[in-house]
């Protein structure tokens, strides 16, 4: 399983990147490998200002629908375009080209209250 060193993790199996206050979101492979094959990935919440642990959208895979929760407070700005057309790159690349969403954070600090890899691994076993 891989869990890269240099993101950071919630409970919920979501992996954040932060550059500056733009975060990059996805899941983690963790989550990808109990989901089984990703059929569809649903998020329609661009433009939108959510708060942390709201779901900001849904990933269909052939034997469920698990919802998506946001790592922190922000603003949604865009969703991956290749997702639409190849959902199994979340299987594949769950920390490179099959990212989610990209959002404007309100606070960059808020990050630090998140797992980091050791944290997330023990979590997982």
């Amino acid at each position: 399983m891989n869990i890269p060193a240099n993101l950071r993790y919630t409970k919920d199996h979501e992996w954040i990147s932060i550059e500056g206050n733009i975060a990059t979101i996805g899941i983690t492979d963790f989550a990808q490998g109990e989901l089984g094959d990703i059929v569809y990935v649903e998020i329609e919440t661009v433009g939108k200002a959510l708060q942390a642990e709201a779901v900001f959208g849904t990933v269909e895979a052939v034997k469920t629908v698990s919802d998506l929760f946001l790592p922190i407070s922000g603003t949604i700005n865009e969703v991956n375009p290749a997702l639409s057309a190849t959902p199994e790159l979340v299987n594949t690349d769950p920390y490179g080209a099959g990212w989610m969403i990209k959002m404007t954070v309100n606070n960059p600090a808020d990050v630090d209250g998140l797992l980091d890899a050791a944290a997330y691994q023990h979590l997982v076993g």
